[in-house]
Formats: structure tokens, C-alpha cells, sequence
């Protein structure tokens, strides 16, 4: 089954830029809140697909595209043309962006997160230990999140979002996250859910982890793919591209 469908997807942004005036229009723009702006391409006709129990890499320099797409992909951006089909159930880990509530307790964020992402009452009391065992808080189960550290934060999010029964899960720079104990535990469960016919689209700049969890890699540039394919081919051209 194919879980991700991307036709000819673009993407633009509207930003301010400092325009050649004389200092009195510049003073009126900063009152009135006009500024000039220009429109910029971030996604340029994108296609791809990925494959149920396929983990797709996406990489490629600071400003290429990849967590825009991801965002598009989940929705959190409106798309400006083409097309966009996700067949399951979708999670997304976008710096955090799993609905996490700092003021609220670790206990009340895995019911609400978990509520969210389709768990009924029943299935978060039944998976609730596991998710705290896995991300290794069970002594934090009644502590704010604003108490808590980045690492633990992305532990967090990590394991809600894999006890959520995904079929679709978006990475964007937490697939292997803690020490190197949580690492193997965190790949080891993605590989259980590939097996069990879930996608993964995955950010990363860390070529070795893409090539060693990756079937293939779609590498992007300026908003454009300049290659997508298996994983050795495409990092090969990447690193010579780089030298």
C-alpha cells in the first residue's frame, strides 16, 4: 500500500524585505505595519511516494526544504499546488510538535496527546505504563513539562507517538534521541512498526543513521529533488556533491 502521495507539491512564503526608500517611508512602514514583501518558492513540483513498511530519508543543507515538506505532509502548512494523499494514520514529531502542554503535568500530556491521535480512554489507561517505561520518566509522572529537560521532552514525545499506533510517522531530527541504551530501543520500535506496515519519513543530516535505517533517500535542494532512490546511491552522490 502506498502511504504517502506527493504530485507536483509546491509551497510559498511570503517575507518582508527592506526596500531602497528614503527614511520617511521607512518610518511610516514601521507605524503603519506595511513592508514590502516577495514571495519565495520553498517547495518546487515535489513528487514521491512511500511504501507501507518503507522508511523514506530525507536530507540535504539547512534551507532545502525537508521540514517544510514534512509540515506540509502533516498539514501544519497549507500547500499552494499539486497534491498531497496519506492513507492511515498520521504522527507527526516536528520539533515537538505533538501537542505537548508545558504547564500541564506528564500524566495529563499522555492522555491528551494520546486522545488526539485517535486512543480511547481504555487504550490510554492500558498503555500508559509503557509509554512512562519507555521514555524511562517514571519517576517524573506528576512533574510539569516546563520542568523538564529537551532530552526528556523528546523522550516523551518519542514514545507517545509510537504507542499511538501510527501508520504514517513523521521524524524531523528525533529519531534516535538519549543515550545510546535509548537509541537501539528507539530503532528497534520503529522497526517493529515498519514490520507491521507502517511508513517512516525521516530528517536528518546524520548520513550514517539515514543509510542504516533508510530503504531509500530523497534528497532535496533549494526547494527542488535533485535525486531520490536507494539509500547508498543517493548518499554517494550527496557526499560527492558536498567535496
Amino acid at each position: 500500500m502506498k502511504r504517502i502521495i506527493v504530485n507536483n507539491l509546491s509551497k510559498k512564503f511570503k517575507i518582508g524585505i527592506r526596500a531602497n526608500r528614503n527614511a520617511l517611508s521607512r518610518f511610516i512602514s514601521i507605524f503603519s505595519g506595511r513592508e514590502t514583501k516577495k514571495e519565495i518558492l520553498a517547495l518546487k513540483n515535489i513528487s514521491f511516494e512511500a511504501e507501507s513498511g518503507e522508511v523514506v530519508g530525507l536530507i540535504g543543507k539547512n534551507g532545502s526544504g525537508k521540514s517544510t515538506l514534512l509540515r506540509a505532509i502533516a498539514r501544519i502548512y497549507d500547500k499552494d499546488g499539486g497534491e498531497i494523499i496519506t492513507n492511515g494514520n498520521l504522527i507527526s514529531i516536528i520539533n515537538l510538535n505533538i501537542g505537548l502542554r508545558e504547564r500541564l503535568t506528564m500524566r495529563d500530556n499522555v492522555s491528551f496527546c494520546c486522545s488526539i491521535f485517535g486512543l480511547s480512554v481504555k487504550q490510554i489507561r492500558e498503555r500508559f505504563n509503557s509509554i512512562v517505561e519507555f521514555a524511562e520518566l517514571k519517576d517524573f509522572v506528576d512533574t510539569k513539562l516546563y520542568q523538564f529537560s529537551s532530552g526528556m521532552l523528546q523522550r516523551l514525545a518519542f514514545s507517545i507517538a509510537v504507542h499511538c499506533n501510527p501508520d504514517i510517522l513523521l521524524l524531523d531530527e528525533v529519531f534516535e534521541v538519549g543515550d545510546e541504551s535509548f537509541k537501539k530501543k528507539s530503532a528497534e520500535k520503529i522497526k517493529e512498526l515498519v514490520a507491521k506496515g507502517a511508513s517512516v519519513l525521516l530528517v536528518s543530516h546524520e548520513l550514517d543513521m539515514i543509510k542504516r535505517h533508510c530503504n531509500k533517500i530523497v534528497w532535496l535542494d533549494k526547494g527542488r529533488i535533485i535525486m531520490k532512490g536507494k539509500s547508498k546511491d543517493v548518499i554517494e552522490k550527496y557526499i560527492q556533491d558536498q567535496l
